[in-house]
């Protein structure tokens, strides 16, 4: 597998979707809006998540040699699909709720698509299911020989006096989880007092019946590697790094709940994702695990991966993120726009991987 270069001369959106004789149908597949969505602050789709889906629709409709159906209601789904799918060549499946809003249930939409047969963008619901497991991605990075932060799985029902804590900060965060849920400033713990209230923390955010992982808390740069394309043909975007410079000295630094959802918090005001700065071997080995973790995790199309440096500079993986957030301003649009495509380019890559993926082509 071959790193390809960061593209400095991207080719025109013409160039890269070609023309067809005839446009591609695809639906766009949402999360809906009429349910509740636990992870969004209220529960609820607000403003802000009505403007990035208009953002979203307001790009994809740029795109030529496409035609665009916008699926959202989860209640008509399955009539949807099964009415539709002769007639489809994709689905551009940008459900990152879940079926039903439901995170956990992100995997059920791609096994949906399975069962009805309809190619979709993105990874399958083996791939969904498994990098959903922060401990199971550990154990398969671990294997591989990419670094990890020493980390303790905490079962419910486990307390303080029952980890082995070589040192010590750590950060409590749920095992599976979506949005950042439960990942605060008090997450993190410098001592075993704090450690207790770190965990009490998170169980009251997301229930006590779900694990956790206490795992060492590393103070280097915050990163983020963006992939788009498949083996073999893969675009590594430009590396994101979280610029806590402007935050308050005595706040920990990490982008977590606070930061995704909390208006009046120093965090969501404070942070900024900038080009990371790098030694080349540094870059080079993050982009190099992070292309193995997209082939051996069964990624598909776009992905994203999450790295921390420790006081020596050394990368270790936090978590890997197929089908990341894809909405105007995150991280991997930012990226892409680094690179020299802006937000309708963006989707026009992504539909370019699975178009090429799947066997067809707007050639």
């Amino acid at each position: 597998m071959t790193v390809p270069p960061i593209v400095s001369n991207p080719p025109a959106l013409a160039d890269l979707l070609g023309s067809a004789p005839a446009p591609l149908t695809v639906a766009v597949l949402l999360g809906d809006p009429r349910r509740a969505d636990p992870v969004k602050l209220g529960g609820v789709f607000d403003e802000d998540d009505f403007f990035t889906i208009d953002e979203a629709k307001r790009a994809l409709n740029k795109l030529p040699g496409y035609r665009f159906l916008y699926l959202d209601d989860h209640d008509t789904l399955f009539d949807d699909l099964r009415r539709l799918s002769p007639d489809l060549d994709l689905v551009l499946n940008l459900c990152d709720e879940g079926f039903d809003n439901r995170a956990r249930w992100e995997l059920h939409v791609a096994a949906l698509l399975d069962v009805f047969g309809i190619p979709y963008s993105g990874a399958g619901p083996t791939c969904l299911g498994a990098c959903y497991d922060k401990s199971l991605v550990r154990g398969i990075a671990r294997e591989m020989g990419v670094p990890v932060p020493v980390a303790c799985f905490m079962e419910p029902g486990q307390h303080v006096v029952d980890l082995d804590i070589a040192a010590y900060p750590v950060i409590v965060k749920p095992n599976a989880g979506d949005s950042s849920v439960g990942i605060t400033q008090k997450s993190i713990a410098y001592n075993p007092d704090e450690l207790t209230h770190a965990i009490a923390s998170v169980r009251a955010a997301v229930g006590d019946q779900v694990p956790l992982l206490v795992e060492t808390f590393l103070r280097g740069k915050d990163l983020t590697v963006g992939i788009i394309g498949n083996p073999g043909n893969a675009l590594v975007l430009p590396i994101t790094e979280e610029d806590y410079s402007a935050l308050p000295a005595h706040l920990p630094r990490l982008c977590g709940y606070e930061a995704k959802w909390l208006a009046d918090s120093p965090y969501m005001h404070a942070i900024e994702s900038v080009r990371a700065d790098l030694p080349v071997a540094t870059a080079d080995a993050m982009t190099r695990h992070s292309l193995r973790l997209f082939e051996r995790l069964g990624c598909r199309d776009y992905a994203r991966f999450d790295w921390r440096l420790d006081a020596a500079g050394r990368p270790y993986l936090l978590e890997a993120n197929p089908n990341p957030g894809w909405c105007w301003d995150g991280h991997l649009a930012k990226q892409a726009a680094w690179a020299g495509y802006d937000y309708t380019a963006f989707f026009g890559l992504i539909l370019a991987a699975a178009m090429k993926r799947v066997g067809t082509a707007s050639t």
